[in-house]
């Protein structure tokens, strides 16, 4: 696995001098710890985004033996748990997203308890805002016109459901709780899919290229509830993640990248949806 550099780094803070992150690649585990890891990550993925991925795989298969093509189909990504009732509405949307978060925060224990300092080993941090923030934004500007260009694309092709990013009620706390939405999102995903997992795929002795390509398809698997277009969408946004990942040795500025995609996304569905003629709705 590729991560940072922390005593060159941590030279060139007391120096005053800017470094990029220093990669430095973990050796593979012994046998002895190989089969511990291995049942760890799984059970990581089976609390988390690998159980996902299942619902997504059973949720495709119900929409392609439904009468009828997938862009007639609807996928609603933040839908109302308890609508006309907004206050309980707004403790479920608060539950949902804390809840998700756990799984990472058994990865930080999980990291610290093999002696590693916790999702700074990953590149999760404050130590370095600017840079992840600078980054985060160019990937995203880049991802998110493609992206949005390849949605449509898909969709018309008959591939893809319409995503329907938010059917939230209009009450004050919408805009916050999609914010939290992305940014919970983008957590998640980085942290496990991303970081976590390559890293113990490296220390399994993973090929650099099959730890790359079990995240890519991993990340395009969860999302398949969206159809194939969002299936091959995440998968090459998955590559290109891992890719920036290995160059930068943090992800930080990947969760950036995530969250700011998740937020446009949401939050220009609110405003934009049944006002222009070019976004799909259901």
């Amino acid at each position: 696995m590729v991560a940072v550099g922390m005593s060159q780094w941590m030279a060139g803070r007391e120096s005053g001098v800017r470094t990029e992150p220093e990669p430095v690649v973990l050796e593979p585990l012994e046998d002895g710890r190989r089969g511990l890891l291995r049942t760890e990550t799984l059970l990581v993925l089976a609390l988390s985004l690998g159980a996902s991925a299942v619902s997504a795989l059973i949720s495709f298969i119900g929409s392609l033996t439904k009468p009828g093509g997938l862009k007639d189909q609807a996928a609603t990504l933040n839908g109302s748990y308890a609508p006309g009732r907004p206050w309980l509405d707004l403790a479920w949307q608060l539950f949902g997203i804390a809840t998700a978060l756990v799984p990472v925060l058994l990865v930080a224990h999980l990291l610290t308890r093999e002696g590693a300092p916790g999702l700074r080993v990953l590149g999760f941090d404050r130590t370095r805002p600017l840079w992840d923030l600078g980054r985060g934004a160019l990937v995203a500007a880049g991802i998110g016109s493609a992206g949005l260009l390849f949605y449509l694309g898909a969709r018309a092709a008959g591939f893809n459901l319409t995503v329907v990013p938010e059917a939230l009620p209009d009450v004050w706390w919408k805009f916050p709780v999609l914010i939290l939405s992305a940014l919970q999102n983008s957590v998640v995903e980085e942290v496990i899919v991303l970081a976590y997992l390559l890293r113990r795929l490296d220390q399994l002795g993973w090929s650099p290229t099959a730890a790359l390509l079990a995240s890519a398809l991993l990340r395009g698997s969860y999302h398949l509830y969206q159809g194939i277009g969002g299936f091959i969408g995440n998968v090459v946004m998955g590559v290109v993640f891992v890719l920036a990942y290995r160059r930068w040795g943090r992800v930080g500025p990947l969760v950036v990248a995530h969250a700011l995609l998740d937020i446009v996304a949401f939050g220009g569905y609110a405003l934009l949806a049944g006002k222009v003629g070019w976004l799909p709705t259901p």
